[in-house]
């Protein structure tokens, strides 16, 4: 009880610190009956001393004093500084990193962090070193911009603006390198990693107190993972190549040229770039702006005038990273989206790399290719928990399969369900049709399951021709796996062997559950590190590659990617006809094999829209459709009078994709 009042005393302090400061010095008697409460410790009143319950407020009761400010000049600075919500502590720090910074500072009296007797703690000057540092990581030095102390004159002001800038910096950091640059659900709603971004107050006690271990404390936020550290030491080799480049860069926003007593927000940056202290008004291009503006534009040989103009931006600037070197660091960006722990035992798919791997830690317990989404119908990118296996699963087509594909086909062949094993179940106006298990089902003899949002999966499939393919981006989304009883056997562990699953087949559906939840990545990674620590490129298959590097600024606007298997520009194969002859040289089970695979996931008519992709804006969320019962007794024959209707035409149910 007493800690929640003080903590309660300190927040409120927060919040009318900067109305206090204003107020009237209150008399002597009633400072003293004020102290603050890390003077001298709060004590427990008695149990008479508490109102009763029952009793009533009364109505002449004023208002509560305001607390008044720390006595400490410094910890009232930096109180009445986050107490104003119109100040910025640093470009790029959200309200809610602000209001943990505010808390964090409330918990300690506003006392400072990373100062003592006027100057850098160890601490400090160990979080200072690792942010000069974040280019070794792929991030931007220029993103967490030093404060200087300035003159040994130095205000309290001065002090305070300095501290809260320090622990604002080092908690931009720690959100960056754990994947806070930028949101990858922005680039597409199929990208959905969940990102474990730290808390400003849950950070910055523990670096406070590090000493010098706390750079090091702050630069293990980055990823840990072998192939990040493969990527990292390639951008170390490759900048070492690259003389200048070492030197401050700053990437500025398009704006107007500036002259001396402009406002503008791009001018913070500017001072941090030349390493200026800040100025009253922090945006004012002012004559120090100016003045280290022109010794830049005379070292480089421009008209050395002071202005800001777009040859001193572009300047500034540098050159751009090579290629090679935005490919590393789109790549390193990727590697932030996935846990610091990816599991002790995991399932491990690279999307572009039509490959699954069962990793324990560094080891390849089981390796196959898969077939992953078309880029019409991508694969997401996100990490689950595999529960559990279904051997000889049912597939239900999916609504709007059922009515962008399987209807039409219907329409011109009414023997095409029979022919093919589905069971068309009618209901009133509408039909449900269903794939019951077999050698012909098109999820195979087993599936393994890892709830998510996306509602895709891990399945076997009847066409194994395709796995001798290069390019095998084929499925509505879901992946299938060559050699799945391999795999089962690897995840459900040595009381599952292959011979005893494959006595489970043309039994009826049977679920199987792991022994334990195992980790499932579907990552996304053009640069990948063998087992020499070399890098190996890989096609951009859905374009994500090219979005990261748009987004961090390493590149200009991207392109959507081509579909894979074709040249951009040129049509997609046509859809054969269900009655179509395949090719005469082709056997018997491959044609069969072929027509039974069906579509696998529900896509979105096609007539009146382009082929959904990845660089489509994200959709708003889709209402989720009512279960048509079935009629009491089934209608005759043929179709109704007003057509067919199917079931969730108004409101498709989410997205299953096969």
């Amino acid at each position: 009880m007493l800690r929640g009042r003080r903590t309660a005393a300190l927040v409120a302090v927060l919040m009318a610190g900067l109305a206090a400061a204003r107020a009237e010095e209150p008399p002597a008697g009633v400072a003293a009956a004020a102290a603050p409460a890390s003077d001298a410790p709060a004590v427990e009143p008695p149990a008479a001393a508490l109102p009763s319950p029952a009793e009533p407020p009364a109505a002449t009761a004023a208002a509560p004093t305001p607390p008044p400010l720390p006595e400490d000049p410094v910890a009232a600075a930096i109180a009445t500084k986050l107490a104003d919500a119109n100040v910025p502590l640093i470009r790029r720090l959200g309200r809610k990193e602000r209001e943990a910074v505010q808390a964090f500072y409330a918990l300690g009296a506003f006392k400072p962090v990373w100062l003592a007797d006027g100057a850098w703690t160890e601490a400090a000057r160990a979080v200072i070193a690792r942010l000069e540092a974040a280019g070794e990581d792929g991030l931007d030095p220029l993103n967490y911009p030093i404060p200087l102390l300035g003159l040994p004159t130095r205000s309290p002001a001065d002090l305070a603006e300095a501290d809260v800038k320090l622990s604002a910096a080092a908690a931009l950091y720690a959100r960056d390198a754990r994947g806070g640059r930028i949101d990858p659900s922005r680039l597409s709603r199929l990208i959905t990693p969940k990102l474990d971004l730290p808390a400003p107050d849950a950070l910055l006690g523990p670096l406070a107190s590090a000493g010098p271990g706390a750079g090091a404390l702050l630069q293990a936020l980055n990823p840990p993972h072998p192939g990040y550290r493969a990527l990292k030491a390639k951008l170390a080799a490759l900048r070492a190549q690259t003389p200048g480049r070492a030197g401050p860069m700053v990437r500025l926003p398009k704006g107007p040229v500036l002259k001396a007593g402009m406002r503008d927000a791009r001018v913070p940056l500017i001072r941090a770039r030349f390493g200026l202290a800040s100025a009253a008004d922090a945006d004012t291009y002012d004559a120090a702006v100016a003045g280290a503006v022109e010794r830049f534009q005379r070292e480089r040989g421009l008209a050395a005038n002071g202005i800001l103009t777009p040859e001193t931006v572009a300047a500034l600037a540098g050159p751009s990273p090579g290629r090679q070197e935005a490919d590393i660091l789109a790549n390193m960006e990727r590697w932030r989206w996935l846990p610091a722990d990816l599991g002790r035992t995991f399932v491990w798919v690279n999307i572009p790399e039509y490959k699954v791997r069962v990793m324990n830690g560094t080891r390849v317990l089981d390796e196959a290719r898969v077939i992953v989404g078309k880029p019409e119908s991508p694969t997401p990118v996100f990490s689950g928990e595999m529960t559990y296996a279904v051997v000889n699963p049912s597939w239900n087509v999916p609504p709007s399969i059922l009515k962008n594909e399987f209807l039409p086909r219907l329409a011109r062949d009414p023997n095409y369900a029979a022919r093919l094993g589905y069971e068309v179940v009618r209901r009133g106006n509408s039909i449900a049709v269903r794939q019951p298990p077999g050698e012909r089902n098109a999820l195979g003899f087993i599936k393994f399951m890892f709830p998510n949002d996306h509602a895709v999966y891990l399945h076997d499939t009847p066409n194994r021709s395709l796995f001798a393919r290069s390019a095998r981006a084929l499925s509505h989304g879901c992946v299938r796996v060559d050699d799945p009883f391999r795999f089962a056997q690897v995840v459900l562990g040595p009381t599952w062997p292959t011979e005893r699953l494959k006595k489970l087949i043309g039994k009826g559906e049977r679920t199987v559950m792991l022994p334990e939840k195992l980790p499932v990545h579907l990552a996304y990674f053009t640069l990948v590190a063998d087992e020499t620590g070399s890098l190996r490129g890989i096609d951009d298959l859905y374009g994500i590659n090219a979005r990261v590097k748009v987004a961090l600024g390493l590149a200009a606007e991207a392109a959507a990617a081509p579909e894979a298997g074709r040249k951009p520009g040129a049509k997609p194969p046509a859809l054969p006809a269900p009655d179509a002859r395949p090719h005469e040289t082709r056997s018997r089970e491959v044609r069969r094999q072929d027509a039974v695979q069906p579509p696998h996931r529900q896509t979105r008519p096609q007539e009146t829209r382009p082929a959904r992709t990845l660089a489509q804006a994200p959709r708003p969320p889709r209402a989720v459709a009512q279960q048509v019962e079935p009629p009491a007794s089934p209608p005759p024959g043929g179709a109704p009078a007003g057509g067919w209707r199917w079931p969730n035409d108004e409101a498709p149910a989410r997205r299953g994709w096969w």
